[in-house]
């Protein structure tokens, strides 16, 4: 068992979650936020720090769904045992009895099959420690809970965890204009900065839809945390613990770097929907992004470049969502339309779940990264460009 609670500026550990292929880049963000004893795991990082850095994980993180933080672990061989054992922590020194809650539970091994009935046994050891402490108890509530608990168990050792985040923190608040088939927010961030974006060049999304990955890509550029346009919507805001003086103080820290930096580059988008594009132009607006990006309204075959070395990432249809009469010619035009319009100052990126329309782009990826999408598997694939052929390209270089 570990206390519950924490002060300021004491050290604890916590668990930051991710998706595939981006747990190095979290570790990456949550090092240089000043985290401790990073630890990559899978879909997770591990990590310590004190309360200021929670609330400053949770604030600048763009690569993280949530951050939870342990505060009891302990082994049970049975229902009875797990019942037991959740019975004694102090979790009135946690929650109160007027407060709600809920239990997102997991699974593994062959002790405890069944993560419904984990979480039941659970929840029925909260309740009832309270109702005989106090004579009344807390109330569930799965939509909007003061407290979100996790509860992970692997075999028989089980783990309590508060979700310091709340609802998702790939919830920006910036989407006022939504299309068809946005890209996760996380995702979108993930990808950019597996592509190298590091402020220092152009930045072109041939296929922009509502403007996810411009939004994320500007917000980098200019300094923006991550969660800026959520508002005051964390879990830790609900905690007991909950120090009102010390996140207004991290808060006003790193929004005082916004503009820091002295970014030179352009930022721009193309689609071929206007009404996506009138989307896109709400989201940036609301972010007050909209004079740092520029969009355009045609097919991506017909949009030359700005000048510069340019990073291009884009999110074409896959066909799951966005239907397209035929998909595979549309990939081939996307890589005639790199081979004719971007050059060797160009590095393009693509995410895609269609195996077999890629194969139609023509050119052979110098990179596949294996990312999720929602359901769905997904490669993330980086083409490098350059005039002629590539045996001409090697020639040239060995000269």
């Amino acid at each position: 068992m570990v206390s519950p609670t924490s002060t300021p500026r004491e050290k604890f550990k916590m668990i930051a979650k991710t998706m595939v292929s981006l747990e190095e880049v979290l570790a990456d963000e949550l090092t240089t936020l000043g985290a401790e004893n990073v630890v990559v795991g899978n879909r997770a990082v591990e990590f310590e720090g004190d309360m200021r850095l929670l609330y400053r994980a949770n604030y600048c993180c763009r690569t993280a769904l949530a951050i939870l933080k342990p505060f009891a672990e302990f082994d049970a061989n049975d229902e009875q045992e797990l019942y037991d054992q959740v019975y004694k922590i102090r979790w009135e020194k946690i929650l109160d009895v007027d407060c709600t809650f809920m239990i997102d539970s997991t699974t593994s091994g062959e002790v405890f099959t069944h993560s419904y009935y984990a979480a039941l046994k659970t929840k029925d050891a909260i309740v009832d420690r309270f109702r005989r402490n106090f004579g009344k108890r807390p109330s569930i509530d799965t939509e909007e809970p003061d407290y979100k608990f996790n509860l992970h168990i692997r075999d028989n050792h089980v783990t309590l965890l508060m979700n310091a985040s709340g609802d998702s923190l790939h919830k920006r608040g910036y989407r006022q204009g939504v299309g068809i088939a946005p890209i996760n927010e996380v995702l979108a961030a993930g990808l950019l900065r597996l592509a190298g974006w590091k402020c220092d060049c152009n930045f072109y999304d041939p296929m922009c839809g509502s403007g996810t990955l411009l939004i994320e890509a500007a917000m980098m550029a200019n300094n923006v945390p991550a969660q800026y346009y959520r508002g005051n919507r964390f879990g830790f805001m609900r905690w007991k613990e909950f120090n009102l003086g010390e996140w207004k103080s991290v808060k006003a820290e790193e929004d005082r770097k916004i503009g820091s930096l002295d970014f030179e580059g352009e930022i721009w988008g193309n689609d071929i929907d206007p009404q996506v594009i009138e989307q896109c132009e709400k989201n940036l607006e609301y972010t007050k992004l909209h004079h740092d990006v520029m969009l355009h309204i045609g097919s991506f075959e017909d949009q030359e470049l700005p000048e510069g070395r340019t990073l291009i990432v884009t999110n074409p249809p896959y066909g799951e969502r966005i239907k397209v009469e035929d998909l595979n010619a549309m990939y081939e035009k996307l890589g005639d339309t790199f081979k004719r319009l971007y050059g060797e100052n160009c590095e393009v990126w693509l995410i895609t779940s269609d195996f077999e329309a890629m194969k139609h782009i023509g050119l052979r990826p110098s990179r596949k990264i294996p990312v999720q999408n929602g359901s769905l598997d997904c490669r993330f694939l980086k083409f490098e460009l350059y005039e002629g052929s590539k045996k001409a390209k090697y020639q040239q270089d060995a000269e």
